[in-house]
């Protein structure tokens, strides 16, 4: 069983009674840990990552139905176990994966079934809603919820009630909702894939996950810290990361985020024979991926191949706003001084690419995002 490790905090990734039965954290104490790089199994020195924590602490002392949005890869199910690690539901964290379950099963497994209530079901189940009464239900990829069951779902919020398959009988439950997807849902609801009644219901409090290549400095704190942790469990002193290395990882995108980066750093730390990582120690898809951006970079001559002009400028100019961004802790303000820019050019940039973490921090001033209220840090269009 794998345990992170938050401060004195540890976060198992599996539910065990015990783990169920810890008492309240004091508030003294999460305050301590907010204060740190790391938090509920999480590091990061991002200030879009330390404004979730922050939410987590508020909305874990709560019942409120939470939707956590990001990229696979990002940490949402870390989310979810650590808001339920800090409430005080005395139940346990049953996790269901909306997408990786087919429709016709995914129902019985949500809201159970009768025995007979339809072909081999020889015998009587309770559903993953029943056992969670108390706890709390982390639905996963809710995003892949076909239709039918969404309204399902929908009545179960409403009305706090399930109703087996083949039964005219409904059960009462206590559980808290989590609910996680990459998707956009607010464009899912305008093609007509999401209800959004729905939609509504479940982003009370929505908690938006900034991407891996967006968290600045964080690619080489984690992946130092998967590298201690790599080693140690190999029993071999810690690899260095040569400075050729960490220029790869930080300018490589990351499309697997956190997830990608942990299991890279595991394959080094086994294949790497020397006592740090040089560049001959990674994939070739690593050193590829940049190698067009380094040669226009530094103005040699193109590849033979040629490169994508608008993606290549796309990207470099993503990574320009992310990094100022991030310099000035979402201030659009000081960003658009640092890059020259009108700040309203600035926030049309960071409308029309997407960029939502920083579309809600406060241009302004840090005091004004720090007296912000929850919601406010999570999406531009809320």
């Amino acid at each position: 069983m794998q345990t992170f490790v938050a401060g004195s905090t540890q976060v198992s990734s599996e539910v065990t009674s015990e783990s169920r039965q810890l008492p309240p954290l004091p508030a003294s104490r999460i305050t301590s840990n907010l204060r740190q790089t790391s938090f509920a199994g999480m590091i990061s020195e991002c200030p879009h990552m330390q404004r979730a924590f922050s939410i987590v602490e508020r909305v874990a002392r709560t019942d409120s139905t939470v939707l956590i949005l990001g990229e696979s890869g990002t940490g949402k199910e870390l989310i979810a176990r650590a808001i339920h690690r800090l409430s005080c539901r005395t139940g346990k964290l049953v996790p269901v994966n909306c997408g990786a379950i087919p429709e016709e099963i995914l129902e019985s497994e949500l809201f159970g079934h009768e025995k007979g209530s339809f072909t081999g079901a020889i015998a009587s189940k309770v559903g993953r809603f029943q056992l969670a009464d108390g706890g709390t239900i982390f639905l996963d990829e809710i995003g892949e919820m076909s239709p039918k069951l969404q309204v399902k779902l929908l009545r179960v919020l409403q009305e706090r009630k399930v109703e087996p398959v083949g039964s005219t009988k409904t059960i009462d439950v206590n559980v808290r909702v989590i609910a996680a997807t990459n998707k956009d849902l607010r464009e899912e609801v305008k093609a007509g894939r999401f209800r959004e009644d729905l939609y509504y219901r479940l982003q009370v409090v929505p908690i938006d996950l900034v991407p891996l290549r967006a968290r600045g400095n964080d690619i080489l704190v984690l992946a130092k810290h998967f590298m201690s942790r790599c080693c140690e469990n190999l029993a071999r002193p810690v690899l260095e990361i040569g400075a050729a290395v960490q220029e790869k990882f930080k300018a490589y995108s990351w499309p697997g985020n956190v997830r990608e980066l942990e299991n890279l750093i595991e394959r080094l730390a086994i294949l790497c024979d020397g006592p740090s990582l040089e560049l001959r120690d990674l994939p070739d898809y690593l050193l590829q991926g940049n190698a067009s951006c380094a040669v226009v970079e530094i103005g040699e001559e193109l590849p033979a191949d040629g490169v994508d002009f608008n993606a290549l400028v796309d990207r470099f100019e993503t990574r320009l706003i992310t990094m100022a961004l991030n310099r000035t802790s979402g201030n659009k303000k000081a960003a658009a001084r640092l890059l020259q820019l009108n700040r309203t050019t600035l926030v049309e940039k960071i409308k029309k690419k997407s960029l939502t973490q920083f579309m809600e921090v406060s241009s302004e001033s840090s005091s004004d995002a720090a007296e912000a209220s929850p919601r406010d840090y999570l999406t531009a269009k809320e």
